[in-house]
């Protein structure tokens, strides 16, 4: 029941009868139920191996903004008012939500590119404030993307590069693209997906301003579209790049990121230690440490590509 959705009651509702041993929290996910729920039950597993039981000690409502930036606003006034012991947050721009109205309830960030650049922590040793939590730092793999992508598409000059313009974080992320793309000779042509309804126009616009390979950044609305995304590619025949290797179990060409599993399971590490009673502004942010590459053999052999020998060497995982 916790990871299949959103509990249906609200949260207001729920604060009218609390039981005094039971420790509330709110997680605002940045994608959409069906999309996200595995990632969401990584971050219960978590707090489960640490003590934390739903419905024993603890509650967990789970709110979905399908990556909407205009729900975020009014998802977080729900959580201000709800008298909760903690929140949780998915996403830059709900990070940035909860920053401006959550001010005296401790705040936990997943999946947050660059905390600092963003102006959410003054800094990832001392955060400074009532938020603190795990970041996935992703704009020190940007150029990496490229580069990976270049190996198995060589030749091709201009990447299309699929991302959400409300999102921050994703903004400091293309730019990183496109700095490193002027080095290697590359042309970035970004293509916005602000939700589900973009993706037809979005399609149109790889295809009409002749992208070689597509570069899909992680973001609530790129993997709520993931089945959406991989058909396209697979009917286009367009070599691609992604953040999250869940794309490329599902078909995808390669990925280059985090384990993601991983990454929501250490948010349940700083929920257990602020609610033994650390404080946030006394947690440093924590980075990554390790990046996975994946490739799916079966989808490069569909494109025709040879995958260099000296890349699948290198690669964590090789789906063949």
């Amino acid at each position: 029941m916790l990871v299949g959705g959103a509990v249906t009651w609200p949260l207001t509702a729920k604060a009218q009868q609390p039981r005094n041993d039971l420790r509330r929290i709110a997680f605002l996910a940045g994608s959409s139920s069906g999309s996200g729920k595995d990632l969401v039950g990584c971050f219960t597993s978590g707090l489960r191996d640490l003590g934390w039981i739903e419905g024993e000690n603890i509650t967990v409502d789970i709110r979905w903004s399908e990556g909407v930036e205009e729900k975020y606003a009014a998802l977080v006034a729900e959580m201000a008012s709800a008298h909760l012991d903690l929140v949780v947050v998915t996403s830059t721009p709900g990070t940035l939500a909860a920053k401006h109205a959550l001010h005296d309830t401790p705040v936990v960030f997943i999946g947050v590119s660059d905390p600092v650049k963003s102006g959410i922590v003054a800094s990832l040793s001392r955060p400074g404030s009532n938020i603190t939590g795990v970041s996935n730092f992703l704009p020190q793999t940007s150029g990496k993307l490229i580069e990976l992508l270049a190996q198995v598409a060589p030749g091709r000059t201009r990447f299309g590069v699929l991302h959400n313009p409300d999102n921050p974080g994703k903004l400091i992320e293309l730019g990183d693209l496109q700095t490193e793309g002027k080095t290697i000779g590359i042309k970035i042509e970004p293509i916005e997906v602000r939700s589900a309804n973009d993706f037809p126009n979005a399609f149109a616009k790889i295809s009409q301003t002749k992208c070689g390979a597509l570069i899909v950044l992680q973001e609530g609305v790129t993997l709520g579209g993931r089945r959406e995304i991989l058909e396209f590619l697979e009917k286009a025949k367009l070599p691609s790049i992604f953040q999250i290797k869940e794309f490329v179990e599902a078909g995808g060409l390669m990925s280059y990121g985090l384990n993601y599993c991983q990454h929501f399971g250490r948010g349940a590490v700083y929920v257990d230690k602020i609610l033994k009673g650390a404080h946030p502004a006394d947690l440093p942010v924590e980075l990554p440490t390790k990046f996975e590459l994946v490739i799916n053999l079966r989808t490069a052999k569909a494109l025709d590509l040879d995958i260099p020998t000296t890349l699948l060497a290198t690669a964590d995982q090789v789906i063949e």
